[in-house]
């Protein structure tokens, strides 16, 4: 029987640009893209050089910190490029693609006789190992360790996030494998949340402990559910897993290949038509935004974001969607000052608090750009936060023991439990316009460094 948690906290940005239930097939693009920088502590060690032929399924690179997770090509090809930045750091590798795809056949595993280590290695060969995310510190689950539960996210809250429900439909099959094989990495439970009311084809899912949720977003954040279901306490690890990857998952066990392909959405104000799109994973942005972006005023620019506005990674036109994004969002650059804008009434723009007359429009869409309308300033002690975090700890003073670099204080006040995608709409209403999410990020990585 599920069991229904009902949050009182969060805020939902209504925004105009929603994918409509459309699925427009993009034809194979001409390469694809696989970054180190996607994941967080990872130092990678390349395995191919440019002019290397690899299939669907070959190692492009490993972790040096563990060598057993492999980072796999998404399709066939010819290794065309190894890009570097600053003191030869990895980038990306780029493969251009096959016109007829080659895959990397993996050994066949029957659940019923399979060791939990022959299911480990199969997942560490092929790569999809790496989509599996260990909790504290948002890390790549560590192969050596067992969690205590696993969860899974059958929503996502966040502006114009994709409908799974939507997505995903028809994948049944793939799906109940891929929870399948979950449920033997662990010796706990594999929880499975989704949106009250809409739970449909979800809701057939066996072998899982079922949640359902209401309320506001950041509802969505696995991280926020894992905290009213069974939080992580100092000493234990849990792992997650994006939906969509569930299914690549139990498509590896169905068929013995990695198939990388998923739906994402494209969406934002400055999209002639947000619509889903069919692709391979780490394609190239411009092929799907060629021709549907709207056409621009002189002078003006668009932010291109890989994931939804609060928590995804701006990305260049010539550049790739992350392997994490299930979305591509294209918004005002926010790059126009606007004269006299503070004496305004401000009916266009979004406000959390009564300054605009917004608040007299409660379900209006907006279209919103990425000016932080008033620059960096010292924190101010407001409550603000704890008004939006739906999660029973302290943000304001977790924050501060961040920046003064006290771990024990780090520690009693939920370090273990967060990661920057849970402050993201802290970031949003902050009027000290501070850069919140980096801050956790940068506690995390302190407490990798100490540990």
């Amino acid at each position: 029987m599920s069991k229904n948690i009902k949050l009182r906290k969060g805020l939902d940005i209504n925004l105009v640009g929603r994918a409509e239930r459309t699925v427009a097939e993009r034809p194979m693009a001409a390469s694809y893209a696989v970054s180190p920088l996607d994941y967080e502590n990872v130092t990678p060690k390349l395995l191919v050089k440019v002019g290397d032929r690899v299939k669907a399924g070959n190692a492009l690179f490993f972790d040096k910190n563990n060598p057993r997770v492999l980072f796999t090509s998404p399709v066939s090809g010819t290794v065309s490029a190894v890009n570097r930045g600053e003191k030869r750091k990895l980038l990306n590798v780029v493969v251009d693609a096959d016109a007829v795809q080659e895959y990397e056949q993996f050994e066949s595993t029957d659940l019923g006789s399979a060791s939990r280590e022959q299911i480990v290695e199969t997942m560490l060969s092929s790569g999809i190992w790496t989509r599996l995310v260990q909790r504290p510190f948002g890390l790549i689950a560590d192969p050596e360790k067992k969690p205590k539960a696993i969860f899974v996210s059958a929503f996502d809250s966040a502006p114009l996030a994709p409908e799974y429900d939507f997505v995903l439909a028809g994948c049944e099959k793939e799906l109940q494998r891929g929870f399948d094989v979950l449920a033997r990495l662990t010796d706990g439970k594999v929880h499975l949340s989704a949106l009250a009311g809409r739970e449909g084809f979800v809701a057939g899912i066996k072998g899982v402990e079922h949640h359902t949720f209401e309320g506001k977003h950041p509802a969505g954040n696995v991280g926020v559910q894992i905290h009213h279901i069974d939080p992580v306490a100092k000493g234990e690890i849990v792992w997650s897993m994006n939906i969509q990857d569930v299914a690549v998952l139990g498509r590896l066990f169905l068929t013995g290949r990695l198939d990388m392909s998923k739906t994402v959405a494209v969406a934002g104000s400055e999209i002639d038509k947000p619509q889903y799109c069919r692709i391979i994973a780490g394609a190239p942005v411009r092929s799907l935004l060629d021709g549907n972006v709207r056409k621009q005023q002189a002078g003006a620019a668009v932010r291109i974001i890989s994931g939804n506005v609060l928590t995804g990674r701006k990305v260049e036109a010539d550049g790739y969607i992350s392997a994490d994004a299930d979305m591509l969002t294209v918004i005002p650059e926010g790059d126009r000052y606007e004269l006299l804008g503070w004496a305004m009434p401000r009916f266009h723009r979004f406000s959390v608090s009564r300054a605009y007359f917004s608040w007299i429009c409660p379900r209006k869409a907006y279209r919103l750009d990425t000016n932080l309308n008033g620059g960096e300033r010292p924190f101010v002690v407001t409550g603000l936060y704890e008004k939006y975090l739906p999660m029973d700890i302290y943000p304001m003073y977790l924050l501060k023991a961040i920046l003064a670099q006290d771990i024990d204080k780090m520690e009693s006040l939920g370090i273990y439990e967060v990661l920057p995608e849970d402050f993201a709409l802290c970031e949003f209403v902050d009027p000290s316009k501070i850069e919140i999410q980096q801050i956790v990020r940068d506690g995390i990585n302190l407490m990798i460094k100490e540990s």
